[in-house]
């Protein structure tokens, strides 16, 4: 079985509050793009992982993917062993969400292949193991995100009529440092209302909170968000909290931004 994790861009992003649980109660929008890994299972006599693709950092079995196999096969003994080829196309700690992403399509997969039946709302809990956006890409359609960003509502929202350039500089954020840097408030009009308003308006009004500390740590991330309104974007983010940095374009207008040791991907709608 074959599967296709997509990406996400954060549109906005507000830290509103801090949990008893030590996480922070948010208020973002995921947009899913057509940026892909490939992910295929097929059972087998032993476990076996291979990655192909982009680099992945750090040892196998932390990978969520095996995280995620550890955790069904806890629960449901009758899970056997899989041959796991994940080829990844999205950069890691990029703020695009591959590996929440990974996981997702890795437990709707395993469900399928089992034929384990397991209902939406136990499929939503086992993602949110994995990470608070994970539950995003069990449906991967544009989504209101709140509480930890598993409190998820869809809404209609359509970019298919622009394009979208990531640059991805190849720098680490550490986001529990991010974290501690941002004053949690609440923003004085809902991101539901302001996403709705023409993209032209959501650079005065639709913002991500990570972009003042991450830039101050970072200032060629603030250099490439410049380049992008100063090459005509519409609207420029970082997305999660970092290093991606994505602008949004008219239809079939690609820019040419030259930097140095940075990844460009074009997107072309959806």
């Amino acid at each position: 079985m074959i599967a296709f994790p997509a990406a996400k861009i954060n549109l906005g992003l507000s830290v509103v509050s801090k949990r008893a649980d030590g996480f922070h109660n948010l208020e973002t929008v995921f947009y899913p793009i057509p940026l892909y890994d490939i992910l295929e299972i097929t059972a087998s006599s032993t476990l076996r992982f291979l990655s192909t693709g982009l680099t992945i950092p750090g040892l196998p079995e932390d990978n969520l993917v095996l995280r995620s196999y550890r955790m069904l096969k806890e629960r449901y003994p009758r899970i056997g062993p899989l041959e796991i080829l994940l080829h990844k196309k999205i950069p890691m700690g990029a703020g695009l969400g591959g590996g929440s992403s990974d996981a997702a399509s890795f437990l709707q997969l395993v469900d399928r292949l089992f034929k384990l039946n397991i209902s939406e709302r136990d499929l939503e809990a086992y993602a949110l193991t994995m990470g608070s956006d994970c539950p995003f890409f069990l449906k991967s359609l544009p989504c209101l995100a709140s509480g930890r960003g598993e409190v998820l509502e869809t809404i209609h929202l359509d970019l298919s009529a622009y394009s979208i350039l990531l640059i991805h500089p190849g720098i680490h954020v550490e986001t529990a440092k991010a974290f501690l840097r941002i004053r949690p408030e609440t923003p004085l009009r809902p991101l539901k209302e302001l996403i709705q308003r023409p993209v032209a308006e959501w650079r005065n009004t639709v913002y991500n909170a990570f972009e003042i500390p991450v830039f101050e740590d970072f200032p060629d991330l603030r250099l490439i968000k410049e380049k992008m309104y100063e090459s005509g974007a519409i609207y420029a983010s970082l997305t999660g909290s970092g290093s991606t940095i994505y602008g949004i374009f008219q239809k079939d207008e690609y820019p040419n931004i030259k930097l140095e040791k940075a990844t460009q991907t074009y997107i072309r709608g959806k």
